[in-house]
């Protein structure tokens, strides 16, 4: 290693999922293991939030982006400097943006996913795909309190 390269690595996980509930629930488990890996603990507050907001966007990609055949796209990194944890979920349904319900009637039917994830996140929101063909992608971030140690991976 030189003098310009940094000794840690900003913690990244990314994987493709298949577009099922299936898929949905196992991403879920792989962003569970993952957060508690970089020292946000199972059964913490922060963990539990990170993981719902991640459960709600996955679900997301499955009900409302699915396209027959193909997968959707997980993408979890955290930065130790400013303590935030970043959730991106891609899927191949560009014409299907997210956007809030706010009619209790129309909570009655489904939509209550991103009420969750805009109450619970910092920030969210989303943008066309950027790589791996056509969609959008879903993001959110979460700010980890300071009693947690968010570890950068050696």
């Amino acid at each position: 290693m030189n003098a310009t390269q940094s000794p840690l690595v900003a913690p990244r996980f990314t994987m493709r999922f298949s577009s099922t509930p299936r898929g949905a629930r196992l991403a879920r488990r792989m962003c569970e293991n993952r957060l508690d890996a970089w020292g946000v603990p199972y059964g913490s507050d922060a963990h539990d939030v990170l993981t719902l907001i991640a459960a709600e966007l996955c679900a997301n990609a499955v009900q409302h982006g699915h396209v027959s055949g193909r997968d959707f796209h997980l993408l979890l990194t955290a930065a130790p400097a400013t303590r935030t944890v970043r959730i991106e979920v891609s899927d191949t349904r560009g014409e299907r943006l997210p956007a809030l319900v706010t009619s209790p009637s129309a909570c009655a039917e489904g939509g209550r996913g991103l009420l969750l994830v805009e109450a619970l996140s910092d920030r969210w929101g989303h943008r066309p795909r950027a790589a791996g063909g056509p969609g959008k992608t879903v993001w959110a971030e979460y700010a980890v309190p300071g009693s947690i140690s968010l570890t950068p991976l050696p």
